[in-house]
């Protein structure tokens, strides 16, 4: 049960940092209706442009700095690239994004190198934020931080680390933040208005593309702070890009393309999917069975129903995004049916 607890929370913190990309990507699209290929690109270059920061100001300046920097390199992107091709279509946007994103990368070994860096948490998030003690006499137990050996001696301990706390803390500021941008300041006013009436905009007095710049800005800026978190989570490393690239894209297909409500649903269940299934030892072979079926190696499809859950988990977020443009084109919550 403690395991079942400590996987859920995993899949949640997944998720929650999977909304922290996909939301930057969703806001870039529903205004600009740029797919940008890019994003993901974004996300590492936080990471390491924090690590390099953390040991000139420290990492909470540094956890605020990076996304500026980055937020910054991606506005100058779309004033000097990527508007320049707009006028061609869509096609060139994708192409021009997807190019930067190989340049990115080669910038990012040609400086940190193609290892790993010791981009490590500082010592006010390392260790445990909780620790839940199963034991047969008592049951469950909870303690704050890491338990003490002695409890854990007699009784099995599952920890939760606090960066993973710490991320599904930002992730909820995040998406608090973005809906009161959106929904109660007069920026967000504009935002949206621009989304869906440019020309009345711009006839009030706003420089339209100049919110397009801001707007891309602050989706790679978002895609930063994620990177940030992610890299003393996890690893930062050149091959980050390409582990969270394609998920992200399964995100906001699942949640909705435009949507940001939907790229929060979308990302909570894959997050949830991507862990969850992990421990199931189960397969459809073992179901089968267990509802009175008999299942032998000559059972038509034996090799697919054999396999455990535990060992298609990765593949499953895929198999939903198929079920969805299938059955549901326009995502859980989305509104646009191309």
């Amino acid at each position: 049960m403690d395991q079942i607890f400590i996987n859920l929370l995993n899949g949640l913190s997944s998720g929650l940092l999977l909304f922290m990309l996909s939301s930057g990507l969703t806001l870039i699209f529903s205004m600009m209706g740029v797919l940008n290929f890019a994003h993901a690109s974004f996300y590492m270059v936080g990471a390491y442009v924090a690590y390099s920061l953390v040991g000139i100001v420290g990492f909470w300046p540094a956890l605020l700095l990076a996304p500026l920097v980055v937020g910054l390199l991606g506005a100058a992107f779309e004033r000097l690239a990527l508007r320049r091709v707009h006028k061609f279509g869509h096609v060139p946007e994708l192409l021009i994004t997807f190019g930067l994103s190989y340049v990115i990368l080669e910038l990012v070994q040609l400086i940190w190198g193609r290892t790993a860096v010791p981009f490590t948490p500082p010592e006010a998030l390392q260790g445990s934020a909780f620790t839940i003690i199963s034991s047969p006499a008592q049951g469950l137990s909870f303690a704050l931080g890491k338990a003490a050996p002695e409890l854990c001696t007699a009784a099995l301990c599952s920890t939760f680390p606090l960066t993973r706390a710490f991320m599904m803390l930002v992730a909820l500021l995040m998406l608090l933040g973005l809906w009161l941008l959106l929904t109660r300041t007069r920026v967000g006013l504009v935002i949206q208005a621009s989304l869906t009436h440019p020309e009345m905009v711009e006839a009030l007095g706003h420089n339209v593309p100049r919110v397009l710049m801001l707007v891309f800005g602050s989706g790679c800026a978002l895609a930063a702070l994620a990177g940030v978190i992610g890299g003393i989570t996890f690893v930062t490393e050149p091959n980050m890009a390409v582990i969270v690239g394609s998920i992200i894209f399964v995100v906001v297909v699942v949640g909705g393309i435009g949507s940001l409500a939907g790229a929060f649903v979308g990302s909570i269940v894959i997050g949830l999917l991507q862990t969850l299934p992990l421990t199931v030892d189960a397969s459809l072979a073992s179901a089968l069975t267990a509802m009175g079926m008999t299942v032998t190696p000559d059972t038509p499809g034996y090799p697919v129903l054999r396999l455990a859950l535990k060992d298609v988990a990765q593949i499953l977020p895929y198999l939903l995004m198929v079920m969805i443009l299938i059955f549901r084109p326009k995502g859980l919550l989305g509104t646009r049916e191309d």
